[in-house]
C-alpha cells in the first residue's frame, strides 16, 4: 500500500548507512539487532505487574513485548503495512523500563526531577541508540530512522519534549511535531491491547481479581456473560472449567478490541486517502485509532485495572518496597560513586553531578528485578559479600 512505509525509501541510520543485506530488509534487521540486544533479554527478569519472584506463569517485560509483537504484526498484515518495521517498535518498545515496573520508574524519575527527568520511553531510545555496546564500529544499534520515529512517537506527537529526549533528537532529528508512521502507530494499539489482556489474565490467575469482579468492566463484562452461557454444560467450579473460562474471556476482548481499531482504522485510511507515508505524518490526528464508543470502552478496563489491581492492597506492598529498593540505591551509588561496577566507573568518570546522575540511572533503569535486589543487598548488608 502507498501509505505503508517502503523499504526502498528509508532515511537510513543515524550513524552510517550500512551496506543493504541481500537477504533482509532494512526493519528485518533493526527487529533482529533488537532481539539480539542485552537489553532484550534484561526484560526477561523486569516486572509487569508482579514481581519476577512471585510466580513462573506471570506476564514479565518480556512476554509483554513478544504478546504485544504477535498483535502489531498481525493488525499490520491486515492494513498491509510493513509488519517487520511494526514488529521492530513493537519488540523495542519496553527497552527502557527500569527494575520493578513502574515503581521503579517513578522512584527514578523523582531523583532525576532537577536533573533532566527520567521516563522508560526516552530510556528506551537512550538504550537502542547509545547504551548497547555489541559492535566495533558504533556504541548503540545504529537503528534506523523509521524505527526510532516509531520508539520517540509511537503515542503521537511530542508537545513537550523533555531535554533529554531533545538531546536525542539533535543527534538524529525525528520530527517530534508529527505523528509516526501507520506501523508504529498499530505497535502502540497493540501495547495497550495486550497490556490489557494479559493484565486480566494475571489479575485473575493471582487471585487478585475474580471472575464475578469483571462482570461490570466495559467488553470484559459482556464477553465473560457469553463464555459463562457457552461452558453452562461444563462443571462450574472445577479449577479446569475456570481456567478455560478466564483464557476463552481474555481471547475474546482482544479479538473485540483488535477488530474495532482494524474497522476504525480501515476507515479513517479511506477518508485520509494518503498516496505516502508522509501524508500520514502529516495527518491532523492518528489513523490508527479506535472508534469512540470503544475508546471509552478502553479508557474503562485500564481505569478498572487501576483501582482493583496496580492499587491493589498486595501489589501495594510491593510497589513501595520496589520504590524503596530503587531509591536508595539512587541515593548510594550517587553519594558514592566509587560503589559502582568498574565499567560504569569508567563511565561516571569526569562528569559533573547532572552527569553523574544520569550515569547512575543508566545503571539502575538497566538492573532486573533480581539483580536489584541483590545489588540492594550487597551495598546495604553487612551479612552479604560485596
Amino acid at each position: 500500500m502507498p501509505y505503508a512505509v517502503q523499504p526502498g525509501e528509508g532515511r537510513g541510520r543515524r550513524l552510517y548507512n550500512e551496506p543493504d543485506s541481500l537477504t533482509r530488509s532494512p526493519w528485518q534487521r533493526d527487529r533482529d539487532r533488537v532481539i539480539h540486544s542485552s537489553g532484550f533479554r534484561r526484560l526477561q527478569y523486569k516486572t509487569q505487574v508482579f514481581v519476577n519472584h512471585e510466580g513462573d506463569f506471570f506476564r514479565t517485560r518480556l512476554t509483554h513485548s513478544l504478546e504485544v509483537a504477535q498483535v502489531a504484526r498481525s493488525m499490520a498484515r491486515f492494513l498491509k503495512l510493513d509488519e517487520d518495521l511494526t514488529e521492530a517498535v513493537a519488540l523495542a518498545h519496553d527497552l527502557g523500563h527500569t527494575p520493578f515496573g513502574h515503581a521503579g520508574e517513578d522512584a527514578l524519575a523523582a531523583h532525576m526531577q532537577d536533573w533532566g527527568g527520567f521516563d522508560h520511553n526516552t530510556q528506551a531510545l537512550r538504550q537502542v541508540m547509545l547504551k548497547e555496546r555489541r559492535y566495533l564500529a558504533f556504541d548503540g544499534l545504529n537503528l534506523t530512522w523509521e524505527t526510532l520515529e516509531g520508539l520517540a512517537k509511537h503515542n503521537g506527537p511530542v508537545k513537550r519534549p523533555s531535554a533529554r529526549l531533545l538531546e536525542l533528537d539533535a543527534l538524529f532529528p525525528l520530527e517530534l511535531s508529527t505523528y509516526a508512521s501507520a506501523e508504529a502507530q498499530v505497535a502502540a494499539l497493540a501495547d495497550d491491547i495486550a497490556y490489557h489482556g494479559h493484565d486480566l489474565d494475571d489479575g485473575v490467575k493471582s487471585g487478585l481479581l475474580s471472575l464475578d469482579d469483571l462482570v461490570d468492566v466495559p467488553v470484559v463484562g459482556e464477553e465473560l456473560f457469553e463464555v459463562r452461557k457457552a461452558a453452562a454444560d461444563l462443571p462450574s467450579q472445577d479449577s479446569r472449567t475456570l481456567q478455560r473460562i478466564r483464557h476463552e474471556m481474555v481471547r475474546r476482548v482482544i479479538h473485540k478490541l483488535v477488530t474495532d481499531v482494524l474497522v476504525c482504522t480501515r476507515e479513517r485510511l479511506q477518508d485520509l486517502a494518503p498516496r505516502h507515508v508522509e501524508d500520514i505524518r502529516a495527518a491532523s490526528s492518528p489513523v490508527v485509532a479506535f472508534h469512540e464508543p470503544m475508546a471509552q470502552a478502553n479508557k474503562g478496563i485500564r481505569k478498572f485495572l487501576f483501582a482493583h489491581l496496580y492499587r491493589h492492597w498486595r501489589v501495594n506492598r510491593m510497589t513501595h518496597k520496589a520504590r524503596h529498593v530503587t531509591a536508595e540505591l539512587f541515593d548510594t551509588l550517587t553519594e558514592s560513586p566509587s560503589l559502582l561496577p568498574a565499567e560504569w566507573q569508567r563511565e561516571a568518570e569526569g562528569k559533573d553531578a547532572t552527569g553523574l546522575r544520569r550515569v547512575v540511572a543508566d545503571y539502575v533503569a538497566s538492573m532486573t528485578d533480581r539483580y536489584a535486589m541483590e545489588e540492594h543487598r550487597r551495598l546495604t548488608d553487612l551479612s552479604v559479600a560485596g
